[in-house]
């Protein structure tokens, strides 16, 4: 069903889009179905819908004709030109530059450092004591910082995440107040205004990008061995991306190597670190599936410690982070501008205009999502029913597609089955945890989950 609103409707409806979008959206498509169009200020217009028909047809079918929206003009101010943000032939060279260091293979090598990070958390919880409290969201976010800093940067990151964290904070709230704010539509470069939003996101910028120099500053004080002629491959992203050479044999300049390391940085673990802790907080509401969980868990692993052979076995626990990333998708929005005019099922999609393709939506749609607000892990075990292949896109779709997803997806499950061994975690009765929607769907008032040894 395709509607379009009204001047009036639209206006009506656009604070509660800057308040609260989940909700917004989700009223938005109850109210008017999956394909709406939303007239802006200054003949703008948005698009929005949840079918995967349409959602393919923008992301993979005609996707020559839609680049990153506006709305992620803001990210360039921390991330540069990384993958995320770029576009055109530079963003194409850079794919083909960074796509081989996500092969199977060479991510499968990361899985012990990651495994490690992971011990040494459980470590540290142990000496804890029974029923401590802990808030699952900054512990994920520390841990996948943690395995950022050993497998993509051989380098420990523990002593950075006191810092970092409340940085990366800094900046994210700071892109939700300009994306949100009724200048941002009207004012081709209102992100760069010296608000006071923007002047703290600006130091904190500063911080992370300091922290960024002196990964590469320190790696390239280390002299090559010109003995070393045993063809080994890069040990890490870093290396690889400071060795890395196009077809005509030129290398990555020094900025682009920076706004990769600076996109890594923030994507490589803020996605992860939200996924795992909506999955903890959906295992503790239900027990049944964290009793298959832990009992796959330890079947499979007896007790010893993970490793990525075991990932394909542990199809319960891959099962359980799908399905909790379907109903909190890290990338809750995707949105892409068009070039020229197009249409969506009789509705017309000018040039320039946006389209709106939330995952959030996407993934509870009904005609493709039985029971779709509820959580069923069977949807994702192995002879699970088929689905269109764009019903679910946690890490998006078409060219685009999140480089990363394989190794996030590693991680997740390594982590997942590691925490499991270890522990049991319960949310604090009468908590509540709301989501924040930024760059990713984190929660807005934490997690605080009680710790039971296992």
């Amino acid at each position: 069903m395709a509607a379009r609103l009204t001047g009036r409707e639209a206006l009506h409806l656009l604070p509660s889009l800057r308040a609260d979008p989940l909700a917004a959206i989700s009223e938005l498509t109850r109210t008017h179905g999956d394909l709406v169009c939303v007239p802006l200020p200054r003949g703008n217009q948005l698009t929005l819908t949840s079918r995967p028909e349409l959602v393919s047809h923008v992301l993979v079918g005609n996707q020559d004709n839609y680049r990153k929206a506006r709305t992620y003009r803001p990210l360039t101010e921390v991330l540069g030109n990384g993958l995320l943000t770029n576009e055109g032939e530079s963003w194409a060279r850079q794919r083909r530059l960074v796509q081989p260091m996500f092969a199977r293979r060479r991510i499968d090598a990361f899985a012990p450092a990651m495994v490690d990070a992971a011990s040494t958390a459980m470590d540290r919880w142990a000496t804890l004591g029974e029923d401590s409290v802990v808030d699952v969201a900054d512990e994920m976010s520390a841990l996948t910082l943690d395995v950022v800093g050993r497998a993509l940067f051989s380098t420990d990151l523990s002593g950075e995440a006191s810092e970092m964290a409340p940085a990366l904070e800094t900046v994210l709230e700071s892109f939700v107040k300009v994306v949100r704010h009724p200048l941002f539509m009207l004012v081709p470069d209102y992100h760069r205004w010296p608000t006071p939003a923007r002047l703290r996101a600006r130091g904190a910028e500063r911080h992370l990008r300091g922290v960024v120099d002196g990964l590469i500053t320190a790696r390239r004080a280390v002299p090559s061995d010109p003995s070393d002629t045993s063809g080994r491959e890069d040990t890490d992203l870093l290396d690889a991306l400071l060795s890395a050479r196009d077809d005509d044999g030129e290398p990555l300049d020094e900025q682009q190597i920076r706004d990769e390391l600076m996109t890594f940085l923030l994507a490589g673990h803020e996605t992860t670190a939200n996924a795992l802790a909506w999955t903890l907080l959906l295992l503790s509401r239900h027990p049944d599936a964290r009793d298959r969980l832990v009992a796959e868990v330890d079947d499979v692993l007896s007790g010893r410690a993970a490793s990525a052979a075991d990932v394909t076995k542990l199809e319960w626990t891959s099962a359980v982070l799908s399905e909790s990333m379907r109903l909190y998708p890290p990338a809750w929005m995707i949105e892409r501008e068009a070039r020229d005019s197009d249409e969506l099922d009789g509705i017309r999609i000018p040039a320039g205009s946006i389209v709106a393709t939330p995952p959030y939506l996407v993934h509870r749609n009904p005609e493709h999502w039985p029971n779709p607000e509820g959580f069923d892990p069977h949807r994702f075990l192995p002879g699970a029913a088929d689905r269109h292949r764009l019903a679910y896109l946690p890490f998006g779709g078409g060219r685009r597609q999140c480089i990363g997803g394989g190794f996030a997806m590693l991680e997740a499950v390594l982590l997942l089955a590691t925490i499991t061994q270890r522990f049991e975690l319960d949310l604090v009765p009468g908590h509540q945890p709301q989501a924040l929607t930024a760059v990713t769907l984190r929660p807005a008032n934490g997690i605080p989950m009680m710790l039971r040894p296992r």
